[in-house]
């Protein structure tokens, strides 16, 4: 269809926003004279598509941006507000903010994905060489948006929207409970980190995974919506339709992914091979091939860091008698201290921070997160802390997200295009915030722990590796294949819980403790495969780009050891960190990355980091046998 004919349905879409006093605009700022030209032929033409010629201006793709600009950003906050309401205030029984979210997104996604925006974008694009650079990449993001609900398919989209909205429902109104007690998740993290008693860690474990049946069927249908909602727009599943955000295709990600994993697989074999002898001689039992899932400290097994305290870094005692505020005071201080500004005060005004009682008449999602609700200046976190060491380091986490937010909301950034340069830097740079909090010489300096107390520098890069090295079999190999199976190759739902263990012992050499058949569905307790679909290798590439950025950042700005670093008040590294995340997505990712360190994402960084533990891993294991399953 030519451009005469996408500009008129851009008008027609505009016509109604002003009817509905949406848009308060006039024709004459909308649109440049050649423009007026063009859109004069609308009325004549409405009915024979393609039949008219004309003009395309960079002035014309403007004025529709800009268009488009504000009504997305109006539908975005009314859906982001609703979405909040849904994840902190839940109440079982009551539909109300699941109704007003369901209302609130079906109104962004019939917008974004309108046949009218559709076409509209995709005549613009047909002439690549009359746009600007960002005008091109506002587009490509724009069509890439549409693909969350093409109105192609509306009924579609309305049915996932709604099946979305009831599977978070569940999965955030769910009770835990242990001999009939009811729980909440903080309590079987807590027993999972910490007790030695194998009964007790059974019985906690097994109640994690209680809710998996309740969510089965929910993801059942939402893996069919999801597929046909993408499929109309030309991708041939919801796993590639995510994927191709990077540019890559599915066979691609898996590759990279595969190799990042092998890559990383010497390495994660020392560390499985000393943690099975470890957990054996804690629980005083015999030495498995594979470690049985409720041994390890985290549901998932895609963190072992609490199997190991550091002498002079036991953060938990650090924090006794401290303040879950205190906690996230902390981190705000480490970006102003690098020439950030303050948070806003909106943002300790409307944020959900610390954890509800148990008590309390109403649930949240307790899965911390950042969010930009409205694309400017409403940022918040919704987090559970309470004063330890896990919340320590999540709230320097959520805030790195936070504070990449507050660095692309700048008028230079397109809304469309105020995101992560790809989803995986986001992520980067929360974890990169995170292990900066970590080091001995930040935690020295900010007095949480004595500077007198050496800690042994190879127990807390044992400590590291078990949290960052551990995590990516189960990012790049059991999450990112089983959603591949899952979407890509339509797994059948009778062979859910096998093929997630087949992955798990697969990949991270970890089985059930007891025989797990179909009744149970133990991968769909993984909040992200209910409500943050189809991309998990995002948080391991973005680990690979976290200990680039760090790796940069220690030897070359701070020019201190990679393993003991401070970031803090130094005014370089906040300008090395904003220059990094200012341009948010309005730049090719890798040009970003390439300019301000040098290299294109790569892994080494990763693997250089952990070479010293390597090498005292092999003589720990030295005489032992290696079990975990070849790649």
């Amino acid at each position: 269809m030519n451009a005469v004919i996408k500009l008129c349905q851009a008008t027609e879409i505009r016509m109604h926003f002003r009817s509905t006093q949406l848009i308060r605009r006039t024709t004459a700022t909308l649109f440049s004279h050649g423009t007026l030209a063009i859109l004069a032929a609308c009325a004549a033409t409405a009915n024979q598509p393609g039949s008219v010629t004309g003009t395309v201006t960079q002035a014309a793709a403007q004025a529709y941006l800009d268009s488009y600009a504000a009504e997305y950003q109006r539908l975005y906050t009314t859906s982001s507000n609703a979405e909040w309401a849904s994840n902190t205030r839940i109440v079982t029984g009551d539909s109300t903010n699941a109704v007003r979210t369901r209302a609130a997104n079906e109104a962004l996604t019939r917008f974004v994905g309108s046949t009218q925006n559709i076409g509209t974008i995709r005549a613009f694009l047909a002439q690549p060489q009359v746009l600007t650079e960002l005008q091109k990449r506002s587009l490509e993001a724009m069509l890439y948006n549409a693909g969350t609900g093409p109105q192609t398919v509306a009924d579609v989209v309305n049915r996932r929207i709604a099946a979305d909205a009831a599977q978070t429902e569940k999965l955030y109104g769910y009770t835990f409970t242990v001999a009939g007690k009811p729980i909440v998740p903080n309590q079987i993290d807590s027993v999972l980190r910490a007790s030695s008693n194998l009964p007790e860690r059974r019985a906690f474990w097994e109640s994690s995974k209680a809710i998996g049946p309740t969510l089965k069927p929910g993801i059942i249908d939402l893996r069919s919506l999801r597929n046909q909602t993408v499929q109309a727009l030309g991708y041939p599943d919801f796993f590639s339709y995510q994927v191709s955000e990077y540019g890559m295709s599915a066979d691609d990600m898996l590759q990279l992914t595969d190799g990042m994993n092998r890559e990383l697989r010497p390495l994660y074999r020392e560390l499985h091979t000393w943690a099975r002898h470890e957990l054996a001689k804690k629980y005083n039992q015999p030495v498995p091939d594979l470690i049985p899932a409720d041994w390890l400290p985290n549901r998932w097994g895609q963190s072992w860091a609490d199997l190991v305290t550091v002498k002079g870094l036991n953060l938990d005692s650090a924090f006794v008698g401290k303040t879950p505020q205190w906690i996230v005071q902390q981190g705000e201080n480490f970006f102003k201290s690098l020439g950030f500004d303050a948070l806003p005060s909106s943002f300790w005004a409307q944020s959900s921070l610390y954890e509800l009682p148990a008590n309390s008449p109403f649930k949240k999602n307790t899965h911390a997160s950042a969010w930009h609700l409205d694309l400017e200046r409403d940022v918040r976190s919704l987090m559970s802390v309470v004063p330890d060491a896990d919340w320590y380091g999540t709230s320097h986490h959520e805030l790195g997200h936070i504070y990449y937010y507050m660095s692309y909301t700048q008028p230079s950034v397109p809304l469309v295009l105020r995101g992560g340069a790809n989803r995986a830097y986001h992520e980067g740079i929360g974890t990169l915030m995170e292990l900066a909090s970590s080091q001995r010489r930040y935690l020295v300096n900010r007095g949480v722990i004595s500077g007198a107390s050496a800690p042994d520098a190879m127990q807390q890069l044992l400590k590291e590796a078990l949290q960052y090295v551990v995590f990516m079999p189960f990012s790049t190999g059991t999450m990112t294949r089983f959603e591949h199976e899952l979407y890509s190759k339509n797994l059948p739902p009778e062979q859910f819980n096998a093929k997630w263990w087949e992955l798990a012992r697969k990949y991270q050499g970890i089985v059930p403790p007891t025989a797990r058949g179909e009744q149970f569905a133990d991968a769909l307790t993984k909040t992200h495969i209910n409500d943050d679909p189809g991309q998990y290798y995002d948080y391991a590439l973005s680990q690979a780009l976290l200990f680039q950025l760090h790796n940069h950042i220690a030897t070359t700005i701070l020019r201190q050891d990679p393993h003991d670093t401070d970031y803090y008040g130094n005014r370089q590294v906040g300008e090395f960190l904003k220059t990094l995340m200012a341009p948010g997505a309005s730049r090719p990712w890798r040009d970003v990355l390439k300019e301000t360190t040098g290299q294109e994402l790569n892994a080494q960084a990763m693997v250089s980091y952990f070479a010293p533990l390597y090498t005292w891993l092999q003589a720990q294991n030295r005489g032992r046998t290696y079990t975990l399953p070849a790649i």
